[in-house]
C-alpha cells in the first residue's frame, strides 16, 4: 500500500513543487497550531506555491523550537503481542541534549522519521499517539524512496563526496545518479509537508540537522518567506575543488542560502562552504564585530563556527549505571597489569580503523618494550546503512586483527582485542574509564565525540569504581587524527596524519610513556573546555545567532522570486521600492529647475556589453533632455573624459564628469575643469610597480591607467586567487601610500588607487551648489547609478534638501539599478529599464530656447 503523501516524482525533477492541497479534516483537527495566520497570498511560480507574509502580527507570541532532523529522537519497539508500537527516548540523541540549552518555556517539536516501518494502516494512529505523548511529528517515507533517498544518494552520493572521495571506480552505484536526487528532492518535500502540519511561521523557530535534508530550506522559505530558519552541517563540508564535481551542486547551495543560520563545526568547514558560494555564485562574506555573513539578494546569511559537545549529565548517569552493573571492576580484572588504548568507531571506511591496527603493529615492532604489556581494544559500532565498501573494509580489519595476533600474541596475551558487534553504552563507558590513552584515527569525520566522552570518563564521579579516591590525579591521553572537527579545540592532544602510519605509532608510544604529571595537565585543560563546551552550551549559542541573524530580516519587505531551486527571497528596506514612472514623470512636468545625473556603465549601458560606445537611441534620448534649458544633465562615470566626450560629441548641452568627477565639464563647447585639489601624480609611480608586480603574478589581471587614477582589475582571473590578491594588494597599497593625498578603494573585481576629495558624491554637490548659486534651485532630482561608486551620490541627493542646496519641496528620485541594498531609495530591474524612464522623461522634454536676463542660456559655475 502507497502512502497517501507520496507525490510523482517527475514534478519533482522538472523543478514544479506542487501546491501543498487540502487535508483530511480529522487530521487537521489532530495537529495542534495549524497556520492560520491572515496574511497576502503571492504567486511565486507556475506551480502556484504560495508565499506568506507576516505583516499582520500573530495573536500567539510564545516561541517554539521545530527541529527537524532524518530520525526522531526515539526508540520503537514491536509490543510482545505484535498489536501496536512501544515508543521511548532516545536518552544519546544529540537532538533531545540539545533542549538543555534551549529556554525552559520554549516548546520543542520534533519533525523525523522512525527507525522501523510502520505499516500504513497503523501510520495515524502512531502519529497521533507520538504527537501527544512526545511532540513528534513522524515523517512516513515509502519504502522506494526510502532506500533511493537514505541508502541511494544520502550514503551513496553525498557521504563519501562530503569526505572527500570521488566516484573514480567504474561502479555505476557510485556515479551520480539523477532518479536517486530525484528521491532526494521528493523525502524532503514530505518532510517539509510535515512541518506545514504544525508550523505557526510568526513565531516558532525551525533548526533543520545535517546532510540528509539540505534543500529543505528552499521548500520551507517558498512557502513562508519570513519565518526563523536554521541549518546546522554535522559533517564535513568539502572543499571547492571536490564539492564542484556534484552535478546538483549550485541547487544544494541556493537551497542552503534559504536559511538565516548556517551552522558548521569547524572554520575549515565554513571556509569550504564560502569559497564554494564564492566560487559558483559569485557571492562574497565579509565579517562584522566578529559574525561572519554573506550578503544574498538583500539578506545577510550568518556563519555559525561552534563545534557540538556532550550530555555531561548523561555520560555521569551511564558511569553510574556501569558502576552498579560492576562493568568497570570486571574489566580491570580482566586486563590487569595492561596498558590498555583504546578506539570506538563506526564501520566506515573514513573510520582508519585499519589504519590505527597498523600503527599498533608498528609500534609493537618499533617498541619491543611494548610486547605482553600493550593492548588495544577496538569497538566497531554496527554500521548506520548500506555504506560503500564496508565488507572489503570489514574482511581488511579482521585479516589485520588476525596476522597481529599471530605475531605478536602469546598464551593470555593478544595484542588487538576486536569487538564487532553492538557494545551496550554502560560498557563503553567503563572501557573509557580504564583505558590510559584514546585513538582515533579517521581520515575525515565532521566532529566525533568519543574523545570528549573519553575525557568526561576519566574525571569520573565521586564514588564510582573508576574513581575510588577522589583526591587521585586525574589524567587523560589523546592520539587524534587533524582531519577531524573536535582536534582544533582538544589543543592538548598529540594530533597525527593517519596516514602516515609510523608517525601515528611514535604518537602512540609517547602518549603511553609520557609522565603522569603531563598527562594530568594536558587531562585538566581538556576537561575544563569538554565541561564547559558541552551540548546545552552549543545549542544556547547556535539559538542565540539564530535571534540575531533573523532580527535584520523581520525589518525588511521580503517576496519570492525565481523557479525551482533558484528561488530565493529578497529583502530590502521598507522605504526601497521599484520607480514609478507615472510619478516620476508627473513630477517632472511640474518641475522649473530639474537636474538629472546619470552613471554610464551598468546604467545606460549595461556591463556584460563588448561594444561599450553608446547606442544611437541613447544618444538621441540625452541630446533631447540636455537641450531642454531646464534641465541640467550630467553624465558621472569613472570612464576618462577622452572616450566619454568622444562618445557624447553629437550631445551640445550634455555636462560630462570623468574619473568620478576629477574632471568636469558642463557642455559639448565649454572647457573641462580640474576639480581635483592636486594636480601632483608621482603617487602613479609608487603604485604601478606594485600594481604591475601583483599583474604578473595574477593571470587574467591588468592594469588600467587614467589620467587621475589607477584601476588593477581582476574579472578574469581566478575568483578565489583574484579575491585573495585584491585583498593583500589593498594593504599593500595602503602602506606604501599612507602619505599621500589619495584613497585606495575595493570594488566589484578591482581596486582603485585615486585622488582623496574626489567622489561623484561631490560632483552632485558642485552640480547642485552650483545652481543654487545661480538662483536656480533644483526641485526635480533624478539621480541613477549601480555600483558602489554610486552610493556616494545617493548620500549626497539624500541630505541636500536639509542642506539647502535643493528647493524645499523638490521631487527626489535617487534609484539604484538592480534589487540591492542600497542608499538609493528607488530600483529599476535593468538597464532596458533605464533607458525606457528616459526616454518617457524625453517626450516631455521642451527643447525651445529659455532667454534669460544674461542672455545666455548655458550653464555654467558661478
Amino acid at each position: 500500500m502507497m502512502s497517501r503523501s507520496y507525490t510523482n516524482l517527475l514534478d519533482l525533477a522538472s523543478g514544479n513543487f506542487p501546491a501543498m492541497g487540502g487535508r483530511e479534516t480529522r487530521e487537521r483537527r489532530r495537529l495542534p497550531r495549524v497556520m492560520s495566520v491572515p496574511g497576502f497570498i503571492t504567486e511565486v511560480d507556475d506551480d502556484q506555491a504560495v508565499s506568506v507574509s507576516s505583516d499582520n502580527p500573530s495573536t500567539v507570541t510564545t516561541d517554539r523550537m521545530i527541529i527537524v532532523a532524518n530520525q526522531l529522537p526515539l526508540k520503537a519497539k514491536r509490543k510482545e503481542d505484535n498489536k501496536g508500537w512501544s515508543f521511548s527516548w532516545n536518552e544519546d540523541s544529540l537532538l533531545l541534549q540539545l533542549k538543555d540549552g534551549l529556554p525552559d518555556d520554549m516548546e520543542v517539536l520534533y519533525v523525523g522519521s522512525l527507525r522501523v516501518d510502520i505499516d500504513p494502516a497503523e501510520q495515524d494512529d502512531v502519529s497521533q499517539y507520538l504527537l501527544d505523548k512526545f511532540k513528534c511529528v513522524p515523517t512516513f517515507l515509502p519504502a522506494d524512496v526510502l532506500a533511493k533517498f537514505y541508502d541511494g544518494f544520502c550514503k551513496r552520493q553525498l557521504w563519501p563526496l562530503f569526505h572527500y572521495m570521488l566516484p573514480f571506480s567504474t561502479d555505476k552505484s557510485h556515479r551520480f545518479d539523477r532518479s536517486l536526487w530525484e528521491a532526494y528532492v521528493l523525502a524532503n518535500k514530505l518532510f517539509f509537508q510535515k512541518v506545514v502540519e504544525i508550523i505557526n511561521p510568526e513565531d516558532d523557530y525551525i533548526w533543520i540537522h545535517d546532510y540528509h535534508l539540505m534543500v529543505l530550506p528552499t521548500f520551507i522559505r517558498r512557502r513562508f518567506n519570513r519565518v526563523k530558519m536554521g541549518f546546522f552541517l554535522h559533517s564535513p563540508f568539502p572543499s571547492s575543488e571536490i564539492y564542484r564535481t556534484l552535478p546538483v551542486r549550485e541547487e544544494i547551495l541556493k537551497a542552503l542560502l534559504n536559511s538565516d543560520i548556517i551552522g558548521f563545526h569547524t572554520f575549515d568547514y565554513a571556509r569550504h562552504f564560502l569559497s564554494c558560494c564564492s566560487r559558483m555564485l559569485g557571492l562574497e562574506y565579509q565579517s562584522k564585530r566578529g559574525y561572519l555573513g554573506l550578503e544574498y539578494y538583500g539578506r545577510t546569511i550568518s556563519i555559525k563556527i561552534m563545534p557540538v559537545g556532550i550530555h555531561m549529565g548523561r555520560i555521569e548517569s551511564v558511569m553510574r549505571m556501569a558502576d552498579e552493573e560492576c562493568k568497570v571492576k570486571e574489566l580491570k580484572q580482566q586486563f590487569e597489569g595492561k596498558t590498555i588504548l583504546l578506539g570506538i568507531d563506526d564501520m566506515d571506511i573514513f573510520k582508519g580503523i585499519n589504519l590505527k591496527i597498523l600503527a599498533m603493529e608498528q609500534m609493537l615492532r618499533q617498541h619491543p618494550k611494548w610486547q605482553g604489556r600493550a593492548i588495544l581494544v577496538q569497538i566497531v559500532n554496527p554500521a548506520r546503512g548500506k555504506g560503500i565498501h564496508l565488507e572489503e573494509i570489514h574482511a581488511e580489519i579482521q585479516e589485520s586483527c588476525n596476522r597481529i595476533n599471530r605475531v605478536f600474541g602469546r598464551p593470555g596475551y593478544e595484542p588487538i582485542v576486536f569487538i564487532d558487534r553492538a557494545v551496550p553504552i554502560a560498557e563503553k563507558v567503563a572501557y573509557h574509564s580504564m583505558a590510559e590513552c584514546v585513538i582515533v584515527t579517521a581520515v575525515r569525520d565532521g566532529m566525533n565525540l568519543t574523545p570528549y566522552e573519553y575525557i568526561a570518563c576519566r574525571q569520573g564521579i565521586s564514588g564510582s569504581e573508576s574513581c575510588s579516591n577522589v583526591s587521585d590525579p586525574k589524567k587523560s591521553m589523546l592520539v587524534i587524527s587533524e582531519f577531524i572537527g573536535c582536534s582544533p579545540s582538544l589543543s592538548g592532544a598529540i594530533r597525527v596524519n593517519p596516514w602516515n602510519v609510523e608517525a601515528t605509532s611514535e604518537a602512540m608510544n609517547e602518549a603511553i610513556s609520557m609522565s603522569d604529571g603531563e598527562k594530568q595537565l594536558r587531562h585538566e585543560k581538556h576537561y575544563r573546555y569538554v565541561s564547559t563546551h558541552d551540548v546545552a552550551y552549543w545549542s544556547r549559542s547556535f539559538l542565540q545567532d539564530m535571534e540575531r541573524a533573523c532580527t535584520d530580516l523581520l525589518r525588511k519587505r521580503c517576496w519570492g522570486i525565481g523557479l525551482s531551486f533558484g528561488f530565493r527571497v529578497v529583502a530590502l528596506d521598507p522605504n526601497f521600492k521599484k520607480l514609478s514612472i507615472d510619478a516620476m514623470v508627473s513630477a517632472y512636468k511640474r518641475a522649473k529647475n530639474r537636474a538629472i545625473l546619470l552613471d554610464y556603465d551598468g546604467t545606460v549601458m549595461p556591463q556584460n556589453s563588448i561594444n561599450k560606445s553608446p547606442s544611437k537611441e541613447v544618444l538621441s534620448i540625452l541630446e533631447s533632455l540636455s537641450a531642454d534649458p531646464k534641465n541640467v544633465v550630467f553624465i558621472v562615470s569613472g570612464r576618462g573624459r577622452n572616450s566619454l566626450s568622444d562618445w557624447f560629441d553629437s550631445c551640445e548641452k550634455l555636462g560630462i564628469a570623468a574619473e568620478h568627477g576629477y574632471f568636469l565639464r558642463w557642455s559639448h563647447g565649454g572647457e573641462w575643469e580640474n576639480c581635483g585639489k592636486s594636480s601632483d601624480f608621482g603617487w602613479m609611480q609608487i603604485a604601478e610597480p606594485v600594481m604591475k608586480q601583483y599583474t604578473e603574478a595574477t593571470d587574467g589581471s591588468s592594469i588600467e591607467r587614467k589620467e587621475s587614477a589607477l584601476v588593477w582589475q581582476y574579472r578574469d582571473a581566478d575568483l578565489g586567487f583574484g579575491s585573495a590578491q585584491a585583498k593583500e594588494m589593498l594593504d599593500h597599497l595602503e602602506s606604501v601610500l599612507a602619505n599621500e593625498p589619495v584613497a585606495v578603494k575595493s570594488g566589484q573585481f578591482i581596486v582603485e588607487v585615486k585622488p582623496q576629495d574626489v567622489s561623484k558624491g561631490l560632483v552632485a554637490e558642485k552640480i547642485f551648489s552650483s545652481m543654487h548659486r545661480k538662483g536656480k534651485q533644483a526641485d526635480f532630482v533624478l539621480c541613477v547609478g549601480d555600483d558602489r561608486s554610486d552610493e556616494d551620490m545617493f548620500e549626497i541627493v539624500s541630505s541636500a534638501i536639509s542642506r539647502n542646496i535643493l528647493a524645499s519641496n523638490a521631487s527626489v528620485f535617487a534609484c539604484t539599478v538592480g534589487q540591492k541594498p542600497s542608499k538609493a531609495k528607488y530600483y529599476l530591474d535593468d538597464t532596458t529599464e533605464v533607458t525606457s524612464m528616459l526616454e518617457s522623461l524625453a517626450e516631455e522634454s521642451d527643447a525651445s530656447p529659455c532667454i534669460e536676463e544674461t542672455g545666455d542660456s548655458s550653464w555654467r559655475p558661478v
